[in-house]
């Protein structure tokens, strides 16, 4: 890891990113917007994409889903760390608790997001100069796009299919279709 004089972490300046993320569209919605935001943005679905594309080219940076099909994406911010010390991966999860965090963090990740996530709490986490506390965001998602968000992603886990997400989420199907017409609240 580079430090500085003061002890402080070095961030490293090229922009390479490897999103490791099972969901497609959750995952192609982040690497749209980081690309947006200056990244060389490399995506993988798997604990063994994500491993390979690390061998082939470390990347500088690295947002990894902590449950993916075949495994732990803790084994993805391990191998990066291994193989470029100056590396800043997160985790991200909807399940998140606190000895999963602290492994993470043991395991060189910089930070443990909680899915929703917005693309500028992923920037900002990954080019904070230290370990410190993040200040919070100056304008985070809303509740309404928080609940929006999570909609979405068990519609897309029910492979779009209106009357399983609706039991699957206890509401009613009328309802959820109501929800799925309108557009992303901001």
């Amino acid at each position: 890891m580079s430090m500085t004089d003061s002890g402080t972490e070095i961030v490293p300046t090229d922009r390479s990113l490897l999103i490791v993320e099972d969901d497609l569209s959750f995952g192609q919605r982040l690497a749209r917007a980081m690309e947006c935001r200056g990244f060389t943005v490399t995506t993988a679905e798997t604990v063994a994409d994500g491993l390979r594309q690390v061998d082939n080219v470390a990347p500088a940076f690295a947002v990894v889903d902590m449950r993916l099909a075949d495994g732990n994406g803790l084994d993805v911010i391990s191998a990066l760390k291994k193989r470029r010390a100056d590396a800043r991966g997160i985790i991200l999860t909807g399940y998140g608790n606190i000895v999963t965090a602290v492994t993470a963090v043991t395991l060189g990740a910089v930070d443990y997001l909680s899915k929703p996530v917005d693309a500028d709490d992923v920037i900002a986490t990954l080019l904070a100069p230290d370990r410190g506390v993040i200040e919070p965001p100056e304008n985070p998602m809303s509740a309404d796009r928080v609940r929006w968000e999570h909609i979405q992603r068990i519609y897309e886990l029910c492979g779009r299919n209106v009357s399983e997400t609706a039991r699957r989420l206890g509401m009613h199907r009328r309802t959820l279709q109501r929800i799925l017409a309108k557009r992303a609240p901001k």
